[in-house]
């Protein structure tokens, strides 16, 4: 019985969001109003807010401002990708261009659409590096509307999803701890002619409970529908985000291989000696909580020498 670890009652974390709904209801300002966001703009969408972002036009950028965070929160308490609709987007144009296709349906045989899972599944992995340190991650989408034949019903019926390839949404449904589905409060009345008509659509409102008409979830014990505001959320952050505890170092379980890329491809994508330097600092706590092995810190820190001289002219050439 010296193995097992058994751990009781309830642990509190940082959380896994996913927020969407239709178009312009608010979801990205909800999504700021989380504690200490920074906004991941993959669509250019958060203009209109005072918040902090970073720009991230493309897959590779996305992923490296994540592995940058997981390196150095920098102070942020959040971390919001703002969409995840349109990174996906990204990761296929990448996907294709790497590849040297022209559509994803090129790989054949629904290879395509394989290597999409797998890039996300990798990319839901580098979040939960960052939930593990006590940062909740949200994930903003907008909806569409899906016909669905369940295989218990003689007739199909339409229903709210997410703007998202069947292969990955149910990878983030299965990935949240909160499935916020986000929509105007509507209800149908007769009209004068016998017809029923909608009526309100100007009240914004929240689903943490899933329906026929659309998908949610929470972990949280939220109601099944409430006003669409950040207070409704409140329970998420009564206290501050725990980071998941650590073993001791000579305890510790095999490091994930996702630290240790994201921390290579972040000293690949380093710009200037300063930030090559704090990502050392970085490898020394990680290392010393036995996040890192030795070869893996040996393999990192010659991997930033490389860089550092790589750097180095280039800086002194711009002084």
């Amino acid at each position: 019985m010296g193995v097992i670890q058994i751990v009781r009652g309830r642990q509190r974390s940082a959380a896994r969001v996913v927020i969407y709904g239709t178009e312009g209801i608010g979801k990205t300002s909800l999504a700021a109003q989380f504690p200490q966001p920074l906004i991941l703009d993959t669509e250019n969408g958060s203009k209109h807010l005072d918040c902090s972002r970073a720009h991230c036009p493309d897959w590779k950028s996305l992923t490296l401002a994540i592995s940058e965070l997981t390196i150095d929160a920098q102070g942020f308490r959040t971390v919001v990708v703002d969409s995840a609709d349109w990174a996906e987007k990204h990761l296929i144009e990448w996907l294709l261009k790497t590849s040297g296709k022209k559509s994803i349906e090129d790989f054949g045989f629904g290879k395509g659409y394989t290597m999409l899972q797998e890039h996300v599944v990798r990319f839901l992995a580098s979040c939960d590096q960052l939930v593990a340190q006590g940062i909740h991650v949200v994930l903003v989408a907008h909806s569409k509307v899906q016909r669905t034949s369940p295989p218990d019903q003689t007739d199909g019926f339409d229903r709210y999803e997410l703007k998202l390839t069947k292969q990955v949404a149910p990878l983030l449904k299965e990935w949240c701890d909160l499935l916020l589905f986000c929509n105007y409060k509507t209800r149908l009345v007769e009209g004068a002619d016998g017809r029923m008509k909608a009526t309100g659509g100007k009240t914004r409102v929240m689903y943490a409970e899933r329906s026929a008409a659309f998908d949610a979830k929470n972990r949280y014990g939220l109601p099944e529908e409430m006003p669409m505001a950040i207070e409704q959320l409140a329970g998420l952050f009564a206290a501050p985000p725990v980071a998941q505890s650590r073993p001791e170092p000579e305890r510790a379980a095999a490091p994930p291989a996702t630290l240790f890329g994201q921390i290579s491809d972040y000293i690949e994508g380093a710009k200037d000696v300063r930030t090559l330097g704090k990502i050392g600092d970085r490898i020394d706590a990680l290392s010393s909580d036995g996040q890192l092995s030795h070869d893996q810190v040996t393999d990192l820190v010659s991997e930033i020498d490389r860089k550092h001289n790589q750097i180095q002219p280039q800086q002194e050439a711009s002084v």
